[in-house]
């Protein structure tokens, strides 16, 4: 019954605070406008939004009168467009008359001319704050775009000459470097160079299993399986040390792994050699190596994969995952995400590429952004680019508003199935808060896009 009563009692003053926020809005249109009261409204919101929390526990029963998406109500209210300067002001302005003591006119010389001001600068449209955004805060420098790839492939080199070394008996194949460095897709130092390290299968002796069919029922992973045993029996193949329950274990792999490349590899020497400092990061469980260089600094990300069995294309990692899905392989959408972007943009010229880079390098710069990482924002263009609209540069800035509606509309739902694999949902890591505040720093980016530049 107290339980009851303090729930009615939080309604009421709900709809009480609710009453006056209706109030304001609908005065502040009479007064501001349109324009003036959506954002009279956010503002509005904003106080109540904070007031509720500090004052009021959430319920799970509670229909989240104070969330963000209460702003939708807003969302068919037009931008504010900025109103031009006046012609005066874009006047030149004479310079201010001397003072007293200043020479008089017999002491001036007549061949000196008053010299005029500058003219004010003009307000930036979004398109021209977005390009110059790209230029300086996403685009990086060739040179050091060719001496990140240098480093990648030396260090490359020396990483499979130790593996073959160190481990004889494991067939590995050749360790080739990648990423959105190779691709064009790289989006400041927080991209990470991607050094693939394939394992070689024996043909007929592993199967892939879908992850849904697994104890883990994880449609992102798959289970690879060992098989044939009847007649080529356990030991057979240099990889049966790593199975676990008949099927590879990508978490056994991954521990013998991190123990060789914290303790066992000679990175001094190899960073010497190479002119730079090498050392493994301990603090990620991924197998990450961090370079600092004198002109750059990178992370390279040290992915062990199944390349393809059975002439299946997909490609799976070890990954650290969690739970009963810890020996299970991720499938890697990364290759199959990019090509779809790079022949999207060569088909029409497009800018999809170019507008994902923009993504990501905002969402990197705000702090309540920052849980969206590249494989949220690469499922949003994606998801864009497949539609045939208008994707020259001069609709970069339309574009980049029309992925954040559909950023806002996922979160509304809880939900971004992946493009490749409808089943998986990209936002279901997400806690309910982190939700509520991506979601209220994307509506207030709608209202403002110029404030997240």
């Amino acid at each position: 019954m107290a339980e009851f009563s303090q729930k009615r009692g939080k309604r009421r003053s709900d709809e009480g605070l609710g009453s006056m926020v209706d109030f304001l809005l609908a005065n502040a249109r009479l007064v501001l406008g349109v324009g003036g009261a959506a954002v009279l409204g956010i503002a509005t919101l904003a106080v109540k939004r904070f007031i509720d929390r500090a004052t009021s526990p959430r319920d799970e029963d509670d229909t989240k009168a104070d969330s963000w998406k209460e702003l939708s109500l807003l969302k068919a209210t037009p931008h504010l467009q900025p109103r031009p300067p006046p012609a005066a002001l874009s006047q030149p302005v004479l310079p201010l008359a001397p003072s007293s003591s200043a020479p008089g006119p017999a002491e001036t010389d007549p061949e000196v001319t008053p010299q005029l001001s500058s003219p004010a600068p003009l307000c930036l449209t979004l398109q021209e704050r977005l390009l110059a955004f790209e230029r300086d805060r996403v685009t990086i420098p060739a040179a050091q775009v060719a001496l990140a790839k240098q480093l990648a492939g030396d260090i490359a080199l020396e990483l499979q000459a130790y593996f073959r070394s160190k481990f004889p008996e494991l067939p590995f194949g050749a360790f080739v470097p990648g990423g959105p460095l190779y691709d064009g897709l790289q989006a400041g130092a927080a991209d990470h160079v991607r050094l693939l390290v394939p394992l070689v299968l024996e043909p007929g002796l592993w199967s892939l299993v879908p992850g849904v069919d697994t104890v883990a029922r994880d449609p992102r992973c798959w289970a690879v399986r060992r098989t044939q045993l009847e007649f080529c029996p356990r030991g057979s193949s240099p990889w049966d040390r790593f199975l676990v329950g008949g099927y590879l274990s990508s978490r056994v792999l991954l521990e013998l792994l991190r123990k060789a490349l914290a303790a066992s590899v000679n990175w001094p020497a190899i960073g010497s050699l190479l002119g730079c400092l090498i050392r493994p990061s301990m603090a990620s469980e991924e197998l990450l190596l961090e370079v600092q260089h004198e002109r750059l600094e990178l992370t390279v990300a040290v992915l062990v994969a199944v390349p393809g069995v059975d002439a299946d294309d997909r490609l799976l990692l070890a990954w650290p995952l969690e739970g009963l899905a810890g020996n299970l392989w991720l499938q890697d959408l990364y290759p199959v995400e990019a090509a779809r972007l790079r022949a999207l943009d060569d088909h029409d010229a497009g800018t999809r590429r170019r507008l994902l880079l923009l993504l990501c390098a905002v969402c990197r710069g705000c702090s309540a952004l920052g849980q969206l990482g590249r494989g949220h924002l690469t499922q949003v263009v994606l998801r864009l680019g497949e539609d045939n609209v208008d994707w020259t540069e001069e609709a970069l800035g339309e574009r980049f508003l029309q992925a954040l509606e559909l950023l806002i509309g996922s979160l509304e739902q809880a939900s971004l199935p992946c493009h490749f694999n409808p089943s998986v949902n990209l936002f279901s890591s997400l806690r309910e808060e982190e939700i509520d505040d991506i979601g209220y720093a994307l509506y207030s980016g709608l209202q403002e896009p110029e404030g997240l530049l």
